[in-house]
């Protein structure tokens, strides 16, 4: 295939993900997740989340994705991510991710969790479909 081509079969295809509306959506109320009050942040760095989640039947993957900001809200760090079973029932979720030492302090935080397919779309690329969001004031604690 041409490299014209190429180049245009992924400007389209990253509009598609760009303007696709199941890309922002969120799909059912009943579908949930949540944040615990605490984290806990580790001598060496780690940072654990937590919460719980509860979603329905899909066709592709689904993931609980977690981040946390402290002091400025517009510096997230991503804390891991961990495999959802949307089977209607509520189910615990835990994140883990190791930061350096000092970037995070015991104290008030902010968490995002969000409940997200990689949905089948067009041409095999998967589109983000986000089930549940929820934004939290937390506390880390040490330990």
């Amino acid at each position: 295939m041409p490299l014209r081509q190429v180049i245009g079969a992924a400007t389209g295809a990253a509009l598609l993900l760009l303007f696709a509306p199941s890309a922002v959506a969120l799909s059912d109320p009943s579908e949930t997740v949540t944040v615990d009050a605490t984290g806990h942040l580790a001598a060496d760095g780690t940072v654990t989340l937590s919460g719980t989640y509860r979603c329905l039947g899909r066709t592709g993957p689904v993931l609980v994705s977690s981040s946390v900001s402290q002091g400025d809200p517009r510096i997230r760090y991503g804390i891991g991510g961990s495999a959802a079973v949307c089977d209607g029932a509520e189910h615990r979720w835990t994140n883990s991710e190791k930061r350096t030492p000092g970037t995070l302090a015991p104290g008030a935080a902010h968490v995002e969790a969000t409940l997200m397919e990689l949905s089948p779309a067009l041409g095999g690329l998967p589109l983000p479909l986000f089930h549940a969001m929820q934004q939290q004031d937390i506390t880390l604690m040490q330990g």
